[in-house]
């Protein structure tokens, strides 16, 4: 039997935040999404994350609906307060889009440990669309984050911090599909932030595996007898995109733009 467990969504018509959005984010809702339910979860996304209208078609052509709360993980089964474990489960998705990492570029590199530094290279370079992906509450503390225990030097890809969850959140990146040494990898990074840099008012430390394709079933079954939280989900770049999706982001010259204006702030 699986500790897995969807989080439920709510049936009540989030009359609050139905008027706290514009007409434009309506129209675009009762466009492009035809179940009831569906229409609320994306109406209180809408209001809770201050989505433009851009934003919130990107969200509904990613499907966001149907990936909240879906990754495999063992939440229930580590993190004591139930309450804490339903907000982790909420907290993260199955699956991630990356569009800003460029997959062309990484085809014609070194296959052995360029793909992993590229994508979190392309991460830290933009880590505020990493964070919105992520959703709200995250704060970055840094990448290639140093643990020292017992005279072992340990890197952990990203660490971030969760308000909401009140918890240090390490992710590992991996460029292909999920092995079960990923956990135990990930198990042992948690102990030692649990153990060494858990501050006493923060709760327990939570890993996600981030990688590019797996097994949900076997995932979900194999991740019951690690006794850290930790969740496993996907990640999809520009290359994988579906065209409705494509559709749905800014025009390349807007993106040229972006990144432009991003160098020189740099400068």
């Amino acid at each position: 039997m699986f500790w897995h467990l969807q989080v439920p969504k709510s049936d009540s018509f989030p009359v609050s935040e139905f008027f706290s959005i514009g007409f434009t984010r309506h129209r675009t809702i009762f466009e492009k999404v035809k179940d009831r339910q569906e229409r609320c979860f994306y109406i209180r996304l809408c209001a809770e994350q201050s989505y433009t209208v851009e934003e919130l078609k990107r969200s509904i052509a990613r499907d966001d609906y149907h990936h909240q709360g879906s990754l495999p993980n063992n939440f229930i089964r580590t993190l004591s307060a139930g309450q804490q474990a339903l907000k982790a489960i909420s907290t993260f998705k199955d699956e991630y889009l990356l569009d800003y990492i460029n997959v062309e570029e990484l085809d014609v590199r070194d296959r052995q440990d360029i793909d992993e530094k590229m994508v979190e290279n392309a991460i830290i370079h933009n880590v505020k669309d990493f964070i919105l992906t992520f959703g709200k509450d995250f704060a970055f503390v840094r990448n290639q984050y140093h643990l020292d225990a017992f005279g072992e030097d340990q890197y952990i890809d990203l660490l971030f911090f969760n308000r909401e969850l009140n918890s240090l959140v390490a992710v590992e990146l991996k460029k292909g599909k999920f092995k079960t040494s990923y956990l135990g990898q990930l198990q042992g990074y948690l102990s030692v932030l649990d153990g060494f840099e858990r501050k006493p008012h923060e709760n327990p430390a939570i890993g996600i595996i981030l990688c590019k394709d797996m097994n949900k079933s076997f995932v979900d079954y194999v991740i019951q007898d690690y006794t850290k939280p930790m969740g496993v989900a996907t990640y999809k770049t520009s290359k994988d995109m579906s065209e409705e999706l494509k559709k749905a982001l800014p025009p390349i010259e807007a993106l040229k733009k972006l990144l432009d204006a991003e160098d020189m702030d740099e400068e």
